[in-house]
């Protein structure tokens, strides 16, 4: 039995059609079923249901064989005991930093001011700033990160973008683009040397897949 780790969401969403072209479809309805682990077409492969931030860490000590994550997440996890091997193309975004409006970003960043900045992506923020010599206090948040420059919390924030719609709306300008964001399909690197046989065609498909998607 394989299992591949998905996080609901646009993930999921974004995952499913993927699957689709590979002949593989759910035999729970996601939307419906309370399962977290879900049966498929395919007799010897599941999927597992949990928090996309808890994806990489699944598939590192082998829970589960396969995972597919943000390389958002990824680059927070570190990556440690695990391959990836495909960008899937799909949950597109971008890593940005976000200052409220007339707030002289590029200015403070040369006069060489210490930043309030609030984020989920500790690890990702910490390596941006620190390679531009830019001195921050980082302030770990979890959700609704606009609000932090609103209430004098922050001065600037880092945080995924797509629209750009709930940072327009909370008056904020996104200042700086630090990297372009998509799901990966990452894989246990042991259980890619003990069960060959199994995942390498789970692979290819993804890649067909995700080729005929792009």
């Amino acid at each position: 039995m394989i299992t591949l780790a998905l996080s609901k969401g646009r993930i999921f969403d974004e995952t499913l059609p993927l699957l689709a072209a590979a002949g593989i479809e759910t035999l729970d309805n996601p939307d419906t079923s309370r399962k977290l682990i879900l049966s498929t077409s395919r007799r010897d492969l599941r999927l597992l249901i949990v928090r996309a931030a808890d994806v990489p860490t699944y598939v590192q000590y082998g829970a589960s064989e396969l995972g597919v994550a943000g390389k958002d997440v990824l680059l927070e996890h570190g990556g440690e005991g695990l391959y990836q091997p495909l960008d899937l193309g799909i949950a597109s975004c971008r890593m940005m930093v976000a200052v409220p409006e007339g707030f002289d970003y590029a200015g403070a960043v040369r006069q060489g001011a210490r930043l309030r900045v609030a984020t989920k992506y500790m690890q990702t923020a910490r390596e941006h700033f620190a390679a531009k010599g830019v001195h921050v206090d980082l302030i770990r948040l979890y959700g609704s990160m606009e609000l932090a420059p609103l209430v004098g919390l922050a001065d600037a924030i880092v945080d995924l973008v797509s629209s750009g719609d709930t940072l327009r709306a909370n008056r904020l300008r996104a200042v700086e683009e630090i990297r372009p964001i998509s799901a990966r399909l990452i894989v246990n690197q042991a259980a890619l040397k003990l069960k060959r046989d199994a995942i390498q065609p789970l692979l290819d498909q993804f890649t067909k897949a995700a080729a005929t998607h792009a």
